[in-house]
């Protein structure tokens, strides 16, 4: 009877990660927005995206990306088992703690109150505050107010479930609300399409941002976590990754962005439809971009150097694209389209998109020869010659002595393809944001040839 009643003791239970393994799908509960996971014209996307995808591929399975907009739906969907991890650029806070397991840190960011320049007397602290500040429910941002309450009595706040960070932001541009709180990449990003967001001051400094997990199951899917985000920032595949995603973002300059965004609804259409006609494999607001840093979108801009037109061609390399005036804005877009493809040819075909893209820019800018002579330097220090992150610290040193006369090219200013790139990337970033929303006007107003063009010397 004993060995009966001990051949019906039921089994035990797999583990979280085995019945993971067994499901075959990680179930993963994100944020849909900007800097955490979203939907673009090639599919699936976002930071979150990019680290569960190859986190799950790492444990052998699926992954299933079960987005919402409130980040308390989300919470409860961890604690009621119905997602696996979140990855959703959630902050660390006391209370979350005591409800979930966050995993290893693996971004920092800054909170700080936003306002909208010109509308209000910036605020030097929360006692400065002259109308209400407004948050996500269920956000850090939530849960710091509501610590923080009994030492501001006066102060004006709600949370609100109807809308998101990017929202509230665009409710402050809109004059909907006076103040809201932003983590720093987030607002990196908006102040790309809004410059009008202006920062007020910082509420709290080196908030990290990690996975959370349920604190009521095993810690199998835990350990993993932990491993996979430790192997990642050991082999520099988390630096690379974050730089991809926000290294180019941080910079902002108001004026050159309030002036880029004034560009396109004047100056862009104009030129638009020669953009998409000679763009070929490029995507033809990366080739409006490069074009913007170039020219401003000016046929008739010229450099102390010599180059001049849409793209700033040297003439021989007008020449070599088969360029007669460099002054003709199609003409001058057509050969600084087949340039830049024959740039990124050159590329070592093992560097892969986005750093690829970001190579041959660097390479259009200051020359194939400075950036073989960057790469071979990064090498020799110890770098990776195949990222741009690594590159990117190294073509500065191309200036000092010490460094380039040990290489074939020679001297260069390499500090401003470091620029170039940058400033590119953003351009195009709020390209395909506002091309996305229907915010690029579409139909080009009739281009005019410049006078006296077509000899090959202008």
């Amino acid at each position: 009877m004993i060995g009966l009643l001990l051949g019906c003791a039921p089994e035990p239970q797999p583990s979280q990660l085995d019945a993971i393994k067994e499901r075959g799908v990680l179930r993963v509960g994100t944020l849909l927005g900007p800097t955490s996971y979203y939907l673009d014209a090639e599919g699936e996307a976002g930071i979150e995206y990019v680290l569960a995808k190859q986190f799950a591929e790492e444990i052998g399975v699926d992954v299933e990306m079960v987005s919402r907009y409130n980040v308390k739906n989300l919470l409860n969907l961890l604690e009621s088992g119905d997602v696996d991890v979140l990855a959703a650029g959630l902050n660390r806070t006391n209370q979350r703690e005591q409800r979930f397991r966050f995993g290893p840190p693996y971004f920092e960011v800054s909170q700080r109150i936003v306002f909208k320049q010109g509308a209000r007397e910036r605020p030097r602290s929360l006692d400065e505050l002259e109308a209400e500040l407004v948050v996500v429910e269920g956000s850090s941002h939530h849960d710091w107010l509501q610590q923080i309450e009994d030492d501001y009595p006066e102060l004006k706040w709600r949370a609100t479930d109807d809308h998101d960070a990017s929202e509230l932001l665009r409710q402050v541009v809109e004059g909907e609300i006076a103040y809201t709180i932003a983590d720093s990449n987030t607002l990196d990003l908006q102040r790309r399409y809004y410059p009008d967001l202006s920062v007020a001051f910082t509420v709290r400094d080196d908030v990290d941002i990690a996975w959370l997990l349920n604190k009521q199951v095993d810690a199998s899917l835990y350990s993993e976590v932990i491993a996979f985000f430790g192997n990642l920032r050991h082999s520099g595949q988390l630096s690379q990754l974050l730089d991809q995603h926000f290294g180019h973002v941080a910079s902002f300059n108001y004026v050159d962005t309030s002036l880029f965004i004034d560009a396109v609804q004047t100056v862009l259409p104009k030129y638009r439809d020669v953009f998409e006609k000679h763009a070929g494999a490029l995507d033809w607001r990366l080739l409006a971009a490069i074009s913007y840093q170039e020219s401003l979108w000016n046929p008739r801009a010229i450099s102390p150097t010599g180059v001049r037109g849409m793209m700033m061609l040297t003439l021989p390399t007008a020449k070599a694209m088969g360029v007669t005036s460099r002054l003709n804005p199609e003409q001058s877009i057509q050969g600084g389209a087949r340039y830049f493809e024959r740039m990124l040819q050159r590329i070592p075909a093992r560097i892969l998109e986005p750093d690829r893209i970001w190579f041959a820019l660097a390479a259009y800018n200051i020359g194939y020869g400075h950036l073989e002579d960057a790469r071979i330097l990064t090498q020799q220090q110890g770098g990776d010659p195949d990222r741009w992150i690594d590159v990117r610290k190294r073509l500065p040193l191309l200036r000092q002595k010490q460094f380039y006369r040990q290489t074939r090219f020679g001297f260069a200013r390499g500090d401003e393809p470091v620029r170039y790139v940058g400033n590119i990337r953003r351009y195009y970033d709020t390209l395909v944001w506002l091309d996305n929303r229907g915010r690029i006007p579409a139909k080009p107003m009739e281009i005019s040839v410049p006078e006296g063009s077509g000899d090959g010397v202008n």
